[in-house]
């Protein structure tokens, strides 16, 4: 009698791909929320309130946290932002001449200053630059040699990022202006770099982001009462306080000002995706 196959066991399916995918997600969704409910449970929340959450101690902290510690603190951020973008723009050029010795000087400033911390650069400005020119002053004191230490690192990042949206902008579009009369360098102001930072914009957000942050550094080159910024201002009053609250605080202000930007980072390259496509 022939084998029909009819007496055969059926046989399994196997999971598919699309299933075995839900099936590790959930999986993981399940370990976080688990971790999570741990941490929750295990966690000393009185403790924890006591040391980072005094109300009345936050409440002695305003105006000032935000008239003056805030303030500082995006002063030194923008000023900072506008001396690395300036000299970043420079740099850039110098990595794109047609002159070798512009290129190895902008390639070297750019290893370097990407290479080293940004706290050696603060130590320098604060140190060094007085003891190899004695009686030389900084224009603007503590302001000036902020924006010059925040300026010299960021550069080093902007240049690349600058030099990487001129590169992104067709050549047709200098060959264009070359057509109706601009010269090379009028080209460049009028029609390349323009384009080139709409490209650019994003990533020189996020680089104020981070600029903001390493503003904290501020404290390496010592700094008046009135110069103080977020992260100095809260590290002084939790040692008169002996509690943390003052770090909290501090770091919600923090917040207040990168959350935002980094939606607008976000906006805009969704932006440039669509234009995209």
């Amino acid at each position: 009698m022939t084998d029909t196959g009819l007496d055969a066991p059926p046989r399994r399916k196997g999971l598919t791909r699309r299933r075995k995918r839900g099936l590790s997600r959930g999986a993981q969704y399940t370990v976080f929320v688990a971790a999570v409910i741990a941490l929750a449970v295990t966690a000393d929340w009185g403790r924890l309130g006591n040391q980072f959450a005094q109300t009345d101690i936050a409440r002695r902290m305003f105006p000032d946290v935000i008239t003056l510690a805030l303030k500082n603190t995006v002063l030194f951020t923008v000023s900072g932002f506008v001396v690395g973008l300036a000299l970043g723009m420079v740099i850039a050029l110098m990595r794109l001449s047609s002159v070798g010795p512009y290129r190895w000087l902008a390639g070297i400033y750019i290893e370097i200053f990407r290479g080293l911390p940004a706290l050696l650069i603060f130590i320098f400005i604060g140190v060094a630059v007085p003891l190899a020119f004695p009686g030389t002053e900084i224009v603007g004191g503590t302001y000036g040699k902020v924006a010059l230490a925040l300026g010299l690192v960021a550069a080093a990042y902007m240049a690349e990022t600058i030099r990487a949206g001129i590169q992104a902008v067709p050549r047709g579009q200098m060959e264009a202006a070359r057509s109706l009369g601009f010269s090379p360098a009028r080209a460049m102001a009028s029609v390349i770099v323009p384009q080139a930072f709409r490209i650019i914009l994003p990533p020189l957000t996020n680089e104020l982001v981070l600029l903001f942050k390493d503003s904290s550094l501020v404290l390496f080159l010592g700094v008046t009462l009135e110069e103080r910024e977020l992260s100095k201002y809260g590290r002084d009053l939790a040692s008169q306080t002996a509690n943390s609250t003052p770090i909290l605080v501090a770091g919600l202000c923090y917040l207040l000002i990168t959350i935002p930007l980094g939606f607008v980072v976000r906006r805009m390259e969704a932006k440039a995706q669509e234009a995209v496509r």
